[in-house]
């Protein structure tokens, strides 16, 4: 079958990708490079022509509300209008798990990506997933405030990004599941032990342990990031996962 990914060639879209086409697929990346802008809908319509499935492993880095919501939104309805034009049968989600637990501006606009899906009426299945092993890694540059890296407190059941691009490109060629999927690692760990010690191979300076303010630090440390009832648990450990990236 042909399945188009919008985020090809991110952190998870590319294994996703990589999955897909060791499966038999025929993978169709959406990408500005290739004349197609998910963002403003530009060449998009055409090149989903004769595609069965979608995955939409789209991101914006930011952890502001208006411009998540604004971004996850306006590629959502890009997306959804598209598919129903080319007579796509599956829009396959990537979302996080616990989003409508912890209020927090990026959780805000994929709830509200989310829900976008939900209200089209197209087949669909939404794939929530926990914070992915390279979380702490990426946590270097993001919570960096000058020599100091602010390390989130976080109860986290990191999986691996391969895995979780895997389980998307099953669900995409299989038939619509109409529900929220849940997907987490194989242990429960704080984040901000995993970033320290990232921070410690690389020689990243002095890393602090923080809880996010309010109700959404509040949240995160309770565990509501962590999946209930997983779909499907990830095998990759964390510790796998830093030796293999060779500490």
């Amino acid at each position: 079958m042909k399945i188009a990914i919008a985020g090809a060639t991110g952190v998870v879209g590319r294994h996703a990708a990589e999955a897909a086409t060791d499966q038999g697929h025929d993978v169709v990346p959406l990408a500005r490079s290739l004349g197609v802008d998910v963002l403003s809908g530009d060449g998009l319509a055409a090149r989903l022509d004769g595609v069965d499935a979608v995955i939409d492993c789209l991101n914006i880095a930011t952890s502001r509300k208006r411009p998540a919501v604004e971004f996850f939104t306006a590629t959502s309805d890009n997306l959804l209008a598209a598919e129903e034009q080319a007579g796509v049968a599956h829009h396959v989600l990537l979302s996080i798990v616990g989003i409508d637990e912890v209020p927090f501006g990026y959780y805000d606009g994929k709830v509200a990506q989310e829900q976008r899906v939900r209200d089209s009426g197209r087949p669909a299945t939404i794939l929530r997933a926990t914070q992915f092993h390279e979380f702490a890694e990426q946590m270097l540059e993001r919570a960096k405030i000058g020599p100091v890296v602010m390390a989130p407190k976080m109860l986290s059941a990191p999986v691996a990004a391969r895995e979780v691009g895997a389980a998307l490109a099953e669900l995409a060629a299989g038939t619509p599941h109409g529900e929220t999927l849940e997907m987490g690692g194989p242990e429960q760990l704080e984040m901000s032990e995993l970033v320290s010690r990232v921070g410690k191979a690389r020689g990243a300076g002095k890393v602090i342990s923080a809880r996010l303010p309010g109700a959404a630090g509040k949240a995160m440390t309770a565990g509501h990031l962590v999946p209930s009832a997983p779909w499907r648990v990830g095998t990759q450990t964390w510790d796998d996962w830093f030796a293999e990236r060779g500490r």
